[in-house]
């Protein structure tokens, strides 16, 4: 039985595909793109750009990469890639390190990791407690333009889209545990969300901004959730880019 128990531990270790196609996207005016995982140990990619790859890869927001040349940031990619020894989907974890791997023999990318002190956001209860309503049967989540619809949500959940909104760590220091239903309108600032929070290019539509007079997200989640953003300082990870080339014909 021991070959066996070594063969599992092998294929459970496994971080590197088998075969890997990468290749320019074709143009695109939507700014659109897809990541799909798929069974039988394969993931596609559609217009992604190399930026966005490093942050789902390395579980990072766009503020926490650092370095490397403008065309990883507007370049985008087709990925085509399979491991061998998978029937279902390979579990994200171990998907993560393998597009590590992939990314460091494609891209020939070399990075290395700080911690640097840099201003983060408390999310804290609000001096008349949260707002918040405990969560009904149904899971929920929709974002858009100024508008946040949530069902079945916890508060890490929260601090994380928050992080992405605002371009700076969020850490939940609001003590509320379990889940919850809650919705935000705001008017959205330059600079907050955007393609750039998720890794993609700039929109360069010009479409302009809707013009509005509601609350700023700070007041928003303040009056509609009984919660506060404090300004303070912290430790955040960040990465940094030391190599990376684009890469060669497949």
């Amino acid at each position: 039985m021991r070959p066996l128990i070594f063969l599992a531990a092998a294929l459970s270790a496994q971080t590197q595909f088998e075969v890997a196609s990468v290749k320019p996207s074709a143009p695109d005016e939507h700014n659109s793109f897809m990541f799909q995982s798929l069974p039988g140990g394969t993931i596609r990619m559609a217009g992604v750009p190399l930026r966005m790859m490093i942050m789902e890869a390395y579980g990072i927001k766009a503020f926490q990469l650092s370095g490397g040349p403008d065309w990883i940031r507007t370049d985008r990619w087709d990925v085509l890639a399979k491991a061998d020894g998978f029937q279902a989907r390979i579990p994200r974890e171990q998907e993560n390190l393998m597009v590590q791997s992939m990314m460091a023999d494609r891209f020939q990318l070399k990075i290395h990791k700080e911690t640097r002190e840099m201003s983060v956001y408390a999310l804290e209860a609000g001096k008349s407690g949260s707002k918040l309503v405990p969560a009904g049967a149904e899971r929920q989540f929709r974002s858009g333009n100024g508008t946040l619809s949530v069902k079945k949500g916890d508060m890490a959940a929260l601090a994380s889209w928050l992080s992405r909104q605002l371009g700076r760590v969020v850490m939940d220091k609001t003590e509320l545990k379990g889940e919850f239903d809650y919705a935000l309108e705001w008017t959205s600032e330059p600079g907050q969300g955007g393609p750039e929070s998720i890794g993609l290019p700039p929109d360069t539509r010009g479409t302009p901004p809707v013009e509005t007079t509601g609350p700023s997200i700070f007041t928003a989640v303040q009056e509609q959730l009984g919660l506060r953003l404090v300004s303070t300082k912290g430790p955040v990870e960040i990465i940094v880019i030391d190599r990376v080339e684009k890469p060669s014909s497949n």
